[in-house]
Protein backbone atom coordinates (compact mmCIF):
# COMPACT_ATOMS: atom_id res chain seq x y z
CA UNK A 1 0.00 0.00 0.00
CA UNK A 2 2.90 2.54 0.69
CA UNK A 3 4.44 1.62 -2.43
CA UNK A 4 0.94 2.08 -4.16
CA UNK A 5 0.68 5.89 -2.27
CA UNK A 6 4.30 6.82 -3.06
CA UNK A 7 3.98 5.35 -6.61
CA UNK A 8 0.78 7.63 -7.53
CA UNK A 9 2.25 11.03 -5.44
CA UNK A 10 5.45 10.54 -7.72
CA UNK A 11 2.96 10.61 -10.45
CA UNK A 12 0.90 13.33 -9.62
CA UNK A 13 3.68 15.24 -8.95
CA UNK A 14 5.24 14.64 -12.71
CA UNK A 15 2.25 15.16 -13.87
CA UNK A 16 1.72 18.89 -12.02
CA UNK A 17 5.41 19.67 -13.35
CA UNK A 18 4.89 18.67 -17.05
CA UNK A 19 1.88 21.18 -17.56
CA UNK A 20 3.37 24.18 -17.12
CA UNK A 21 0.81 27.27 -17.80
CA UNK A 22 -0.53 28.54 -14.94
CA UNK A 23 0.77 30.99 -12.42
CA UNK A 24 4.17 32.25 -14.38
CA UNK A 25 1.66 32.82 -17.03
CA UNK A 26 -0.84 34.69 -15.55
CA UNK A 27 2.61 36.37 -13.64
CA UNK A 28 3.97 37.62 -16.68
CA UNK A 29 0.59 39.07 -18.02
CA UNK A 30 0.09 41.10 -14.53
CA UNK A 31 3.77 41.79 -14.36
CA UNK A 32 3.51 43.47 -18.27
CA UNK A 33 0.21 45.04 -17.68
CA UNK A 34 1.15 46.60 -14.62
CA UNK A 35 4.30 48.63 -17.00
CA UNK A 36 2.13 49.25 -19.55
CA UNK A 37 -0.23 50.88 -17.30
CA UNK A 38 2.96 52.75 -15.40
CA UNK A 39 4.26 53.93 -19.17
CA UNK A 40 0.88 55.00 -20.40
CA UNK A 41 0.74 57.65 -17.00
CA UNK A 42 4.26 58.65 -18.06
CA UNK A 43 3.02 59.04 -21.76
CA UNK A 44 0.08 61.08 -20.21
CA UNK A 45 2.40 62.90 -18.33
CA UNK A 46 4.64 63.86 -21.55
CA UNK A 47 1.92 65.23 -23.20
CA UNK A 48 0.81 67.75 -20.76
CA UNK A 49 4.72 69.08 -20.43
CA UNK A 50 5.10 72.50 -21.31
CA UNK A 51 8.92 71.90 -21.74
CA UNK A 52 9.89 69.77 -24.43
CA UNK A 53 13.25 68.26 -22.77
CA UNK A 54 10.68 67.30 -20.04
CA UNK A 55 8.53 65.61 -22.37
CA UNK A 56 11.05 63.73 -24.24
CA UNK A 57 12.50 61.96 -21.19
CA UNK A 58 9.16 61.63 -20.15
CA UNK A 59 8.51 59.51 -23.08
CA UNK A 60 11.97 57.84 -22.63
CA UNK A 61 11.02 56.91 -19.47
CA UNK A 62 7.68 55.10 -20.35
CA UNK A 63 9.71 53.35 -22.55
CA UNK A 64 12.47 52.06 -20.56
CA UNK A 65 9.12 50.72 -18.47
CA UNK A 66 7.66 49.25 -21.02
CA UNK A 67 10.98 47.17 -21.97
CA UNK A 68 11.70 46.55 -18.21
CA UNK A 69 8.19 44.88 -17.85
CA UNK A 70 8.78 42.60 -21.23
CA UNK A 71 11.79 41.68 -19.32
CA UNK A 72 10.54 41.09 -16.32
CA UNK A 73 7.77 39.37 -17.37
CA UNK A 74 9.52 36.82 -19.68
CA UNK A 75 11.87 36.13 -16.73
CA UNK A 76 8.60 35.21 -14.83
CA UNK A 77 7.58 32.99 -17.50
CA UNK A 78 10.97 31.21 -18.08
CA UNK A 79 11.41 30.42 -14.83
CA UNK A 80 7.94 28.93 -14.11
CA UNK A 81 8.20 31.20 -11.00
CA UNK A 82 5.24 33.57 -10.07
CA UNK A 83 7.19 34.69 -7.01
CA UNK A 84 8.89 37.23 -9.92
CA UNK A 85 5.82 39.51 -9.96
CA UNK A 86 5.57 39.91 -6.31
CA UNK A 87 10.02 41.02 -6.99
CA UNK A 88 8.60 43.33 -9.52
CA UNK A 89 5.93 44.64 -7.82
CA UNK A 90 7.94 45.83 -4.78
CA UNK A 91 10.53 47.38 -7.31
CA UNK A 92 8.21 49.74 -8.21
Amino acid sequence: MKLLTKALGAASLVALAACGGGADDRAQENIEAAADNRADALEARADNATNEVVEVRLEDQAEAVRDSGEEMGERADDRDDARVENQVRNSY
